[in-house]
């Protein structure tokens, strides 16, 4: 960084990082217009997960599990809108390195402008399309017959906090991908730790259906929590009480999660750009 700009950017105020952050936030979101085959494919993997475990899993899964409601598209589409908020979430890790190995962030670290602008554009950006595959995901399930039970205000709600969660964990993957630096590396590191939160949590099954070692940790895991949260806002309340689901506790203990996850993260990640950058 030259001395004139490292000069400029300690006065950077308030109302100037804002603006820098609605400037990268642009610059991201143009670059998902611009390459709509990264919209595609973060489209269809999900739409592939609610196929498959509809159709192809849903009857045994029904019928193995008496937790679980009758009609599974309305207890799987909760899990899977947190799975994409979740699975999204690692397209922060991947855009970050793909900036610095093409040297962009090289360009970004020369202008008067507030470390914390490229990130928080990058992780608003990535929410962004995460509320637009989140949608299409709701589309779908509505054509495969899912409803909101609850009315459409405690949807919205249910859908808000996961994608404020899924946001919390694009800070999680910018940490990831400042750390390896590598695109093709960060693609690994980043789905490592996701895979099992996400498979071994009440997304595609009640958590009372897996082995007594495995339910304890499920149980407390926020992948669990956040699903369940979301069910208990979308599903008929009699079988969010059947399935145990206490829904203010829940929203509680998802709040906290996000809260917790964006207090740790979020410096983490820029002390990891300043060090990436200097």
């Amino acid at each position: 960084m030259t001395a004139t700009a490292e000069k400029l950017q300690k006065r950077v105020g308030v109302r100037e990082t804002l603006n820098h952050i609605s400037v990268i936030t642009k610059r991201n979101m143009l670059r998902n217009i611009r390459l709509p085959q990264l919209v595609f494919f973060a489209t269809v993997q999900p739409v592939m997960f609610l196929l498959l475990f509809n159709f192809v899993f849903g009857g045994a899964i029904t019928e193995g599990t008496p937790a679980a409601p009758e009609d599974y598209i309305n207890f799987l589409i909760p899990g899977i809108l947190v799975q994409t908020a979740v699975f999204g979430a690692t397209q922060t890790s991947l855009g970050l390195t793909e900036d610095l190995a093409t040297g962009i962030i090289d360009r970004f670290r020369s202008l008067p402008m507030a470390r914390s602008a490229v990130l928080a554009g990058r992780t608003i950006a990535d929410l962004v399309r995460n509320v637009f595959v989140n949608t299409l995901m709701l589309f779908v399930g509505f054509l495969l017959g899912w409803r909101f039970e609850q009315g459409f205000p405690s949807m919205v709600l249910g859908v808000a906090i996961v994608l404020l969660f899924g946001y919390s964990m694009s800070w999680v993957m910018a940490t990831i991908g400042l750390t390896v630096k590598s695109p093709e590396a960060a693609q690994t590191a980043g789905f490592l730790p996701i895979f099992p939160l996400v498979f071994a949590s009440s997304v595609f099954v009640p958590v009372e259906t897996m082995p007594s070692w495995l339910q304890t940790f499920a149980e407390v895991q926020p992948i669990t929590i956040l699903t369940n949260t979301a069910r208990s806002l979308m599903l008929p309340e009699e079988v969010a009480a059947s399935l145990g689901l206490d829904t203010g506790t829940l929203i509680l203990q998802s709040l906290a999660w996000t809260a917790g996850i964006l207090l740790v993260f979020a410096p983490w990640a820029v002390r990891q750009y300043r060090r990436a950058v200097d």
